[in-house]
């Protein structure tokens, strides 16, 4: 049983981890590298991470410079950004591109507010059904008699309360998130 309640908090933990992931390539009005993190430019035929080709950097608040450190990739780093969801329009002089984040209007922010709270609503909703699939497990283990109806009890009890932790964290981290956009 210890196996598989180990697991369940494997998979939540996952799930909280891909969240944490989502948000942070959620634009927020300040220049942040990882908005890139799902950019891939097409390297001589491999999709590769604009961070493999270039140095990103943040100069200002609400500045993103690349610089290619081979400049023959510099027009498909441009092309590959044009092209990704990321909403901005880069700046290319030749040498760097650069990506300047304008600030957030209040609608825009209460629109990113909604998509964090879906994204939150999303993850728990994967935790629950992680929670679903644990508690088959556990069922079927004594089915097969490998658990008695206590240890049945103890298990339902010990993936509830895991999964309890897990949710307040999601609620967490989208409220930290939520509190960030609407600062700006």
């Amino acid at each position: 049983m210890k196996e598989v309640l180990k697991k369940n908090d494997e998979r939540m933990q996952r799930r909280i981890d891909h969240l944490e992931d989502e948000y942070k390539s959620i634009r927020a009005g300040r220049a942040n590298p990882a908005v890139l993190d799902k950019v891939f430019v097409d390297y001589y035929g491999t999709p590769t991470p604009i961070n493999q080709l270039a140095a990103v950097s943040v100069t200002e608040a609400r500045t993103l410079i690349i610089q290619p450190w081979d400049a023959s990739v510099l027009r498909q780093i441009e092309k590959a950004i044009q092209m990704s969801d990321v909403g901005i329009n880069p700046q290319n002089d030749g040498k760097v591109i650069r990506l300047i984040f304008p600030p957030l209007t209040e609608d825009k922010r209460k629109e990113i507010a909604k998509d964090i709270a879906h994204i939150a609503e999303d993850t728990k909703v994967q935790i629950r059904n992680v929670r679903r699939d644990t508690i088959e497990k556990l069922k079927k283990m004594k089915k097969d008699g490998e658990l008695t109806e206590d240890d049945l009890k103890q298990g339902e009890k010990k993936v509830q309360d895991a999964t309890d932790k897990f949710i307040k964290q999601v609620d967490a981290i989208a409220e930290k998130k939520k509190k960030e956009i609407m600062e700006i």
